[in-house]
């Protein structure tokens, strides 16, 4: 007989209990690739979300050695991008890091230059470490330092590179490929010159669109729908973070939290994928929420811990972790003199495109979780 869920057993909810009947029913039911729908009922219409990834620290230190050994190993040119992704033990079958999301992290030297693509999946770029680093995007070229945030949107152009010169460049990828390819979507195209050329002058996507509460004269003409700003660079988003945290007392949950934004629309940069950035006061321990939606986090500055889900992780600049759908979680600056900074991306605006944005403070204990133990 099925076991009937203390929880499922009230009028509303699927609460058959089979018996021989029911059970040849079923098996003829399965002959025609049909099923009765209280049989599964109460598991695809769950009370509230079941994430199916699980909170994750990526340490940048043990992987660092692997992601570097791999310039020795394979060239850009044959495998289209260098990089280690992360896997989330829970989601191995579709190469993500968190819910739908993927992140990897690209290296590459000196001279080296990835041939243009594209694809229907929307990409980001997170620089970690090094100086040189370029891309190009629809022919706009460029240049990038360490925790620059770049975009690389669905069905542009794009390719990226390290100057001559320079030494190894390394920077975290985030896609949607996980989502695109689920929802049956993706396509992938390489450039039929291989590289990109433009009349472009390099740098004119953040020399134009990048000063803030100004629109370029003829800024109206943009009509794509991303970001026409590229890159946001570190140093006006560090001194914004500094700012806004001179005026407010900032958010219970998040600290002094900033998102990266379209500056024609005051939306997203992309369709599916939003970031942010936020900044942890000298000793700042937040308090807890959940929301749905995945988030992939990267320290970008100083060190400290997150509780995910009751689970302790103690992190420091360039560690990558995960914050799991409707799962608890909540922050805390390790540091009793320096701030430290989290950038982050998410599929957001997938939730909020679709209605299915929902966001939850924890009451209980002063809005802190119960650590687990081992």
């Amino acid at each position: 007989m099925t076991e009937i869920d203390e929880r499922d057993d009230i009028l509303g909810r699927a609460r058959v209990r089979d018996n021989a009947e029911l059970e040849a029913y079923y098996d003829d039911l399965a002959q025609l690739e049909t099923g009765a729908l209280w049989t599964v009922a109460n598991d695809i219409e769950p009370w509230e979300p079941t994430p199916t990834s699980a909170p994750t620290l990526w340490r940048y230190e043990d992987i660092r050695p692997h992601v570097v050994r791999a310039i020795d190993l394979v060239r850009p040119e044959d495998a289209g991008r260098r990089v280690v992704y992360l896997r989330n033990p829970k989601r191995k079958d579709v190469s993500a890091a968190c819910g739908w999301l993927f992140s990897g992290i690209q290296v590459m030297r000196g001279g080296e230059q990835a041939p243009a693509h594209r694809h229907a999946a929307s990409a980001l770029r997170f620089i970690m470490e090094g100086s040189g680093a370029f891309t190009v995007v629809e022919g706009h070229r460029i240049e990038l330092g360490a925790r620059d945030f770049v975009l690389t949107p669905n069905g542009t152009w794009h390719e990226h590179g390290v100057a001559e010169g320079h030494g190894t460049c390394i920077w975290q990828d985030g896609l949607d490929i996980p989502l695109t390819n689920t929802l049956e979507a993706n396509f992938y195209e390489v450039h039929p010159n291989d590289y990109q050329v433009s009349n472009l002058p390099p740098n004119d996507s953040p020399m134009a669109w990048g000063a803030p509460g100004l629109m370029p004269a003829g800024g109206d003409d943009w009509s794509e729908r991303y970001s026409p700003l590229l890159k946001y660079a570190w140093e006006p988003t560090y001194e914004a973070l500094q700012n806004y945290a001179r005026v407010t007392d900032g958010s219970p949950n998040d600290g002094i939290h900033m998102r990266y934004t379209n500056p024609k629309t005051g939306g997203h940069p992309m369709l599916t994928m939003g970031a942010a950035m936020q900044m942890l006061r000298p000793g700042e321990h937040t308090k807890a929420h959940r929301h749905t939606g995945n988030v992939i986090h990267q320290v970008a500055k100083g060190e400290g811990f997150s509780i995910i889900g009751g689970q302790r992780f103690d992190w420091k600049e360039r560690d990558i972790f995960c914050v799991p759908a409707w799962t608890w979680h909540e922050h805390g600056n390790n540091s009793a003199s320096e701030d430290a900074c989290l950038f982050s991306f998410n599929d957001f605006p997938v939730m909020e495109k679709l209605g299915f944005w929902r966001e939850q403070a924890l009451e209980d204990n002063g809005g802190h979780q119960s650590v687990a133990t081992n």
